[in-house]
C-alpha cells in the first residue's frame, strides 16, 4: 500500500474513532466493560498515546536517527496483509501499560486531536524519506518510516475492534 494510501485510511479509522467518543456518555466512558479489561476511556488514552510516540519513531526514521537493521518475516508479513495474526490475545509491553489511564472524553479528543495534527506536519516527509533507517517497535523489531504509518494504521483498526467488543459487552 502506498504512504498516501494509508495516510487516507489511518483518516478514515481516526474520524470513526471520533464518531464514536461522541456516541459514548462520559459516565459509561470511563467504567470497566462487563468483560473486564480496559474501558473506553483506557482504549483511548492507549491508542493515541501510542500513535503518537508511533510518530516521534517514524519521524526519527525521516531525519536519519535510527539505523540499518533488518525488518523480521514476520512483522514484514503483518504489514502486507494489514492486521495483527487473529485470535492472538497481545500483551502491551509493561512501559506502554503504564502509561494508559482513565481520562475524560475531552481529554480523548485533545489526544486525537494532536495526533492528527502531528501527523499532518510528519505525513510529507514520508515519501522522501531513506527506508534503511529503521528505529525500534518494543515488539515487532526495526521499522522504517512507512512500516511505521503502516503499524499505526494496523493499530488504530484492531483497537477499534475492540471499542466494537467493549459496546456489544455492554448490550448484553
Amino acid at each position: 500500500m502506498t504512504p498516501a494510501k494509508v495516510n487516507a485510511s489511518i483518516h478514515k479509522i481516526v474520524d470513526a474513532y471520533k464518531a464514536k467518543l461522541s456516541q459514548y456518555d462520559e459516565e459509561i466512558f470511563q467504567v470497566t466493560p462487563p468483560i473486564n479489561g480496559w474501558s473506553y476511556s483506557e482504549v483511548y488514552s492507549h491508542i493515541f498515546d501510542a500513535s503518537l510516540l508511533s510518530l516521534i519513531a517514524l519521524e526519527n526514521c525521516i531525519k536519519g536517527k535510527g539505523e540499518d537493521q533488518p525488518t523480521h518475516f514476520i512483522v514484514k508479513v503483518i504489514l502486507f496483509l494489514g492486521a495483527f495474526p487473529p485470535a492472538q490475545k497481545y500483551k502491551v509491553p509493561k512501559r506502554m501499560a503504564d502509561r494508559v489511564k482513565k481520562i475524560t472524553k475531552a481529554e480523548a479528543l485533545d489526544f486525537i486531536l494532536e495526533f492528527e495534527s502531528s501527523l499532518l506536519h510528519i505525513y510529507p516527509s514520508v515519501a522522501g524519506a531513506d527506508q534503511k533507517v529503521k528505529t525500534k517497535h518494543p515488539r515487532l523489531g526495526y521499522l522504517n518510516s512507512r512500516q511505521w504509518l503502516r503499524f499505526i494504521e494496523i493499530h488504530l483498526k484492531h483497537h477499534l475492534k475492540q471499542l466494537i467488543r467493549i459496546e456489544d459487552s455492554f448490550q448484553r
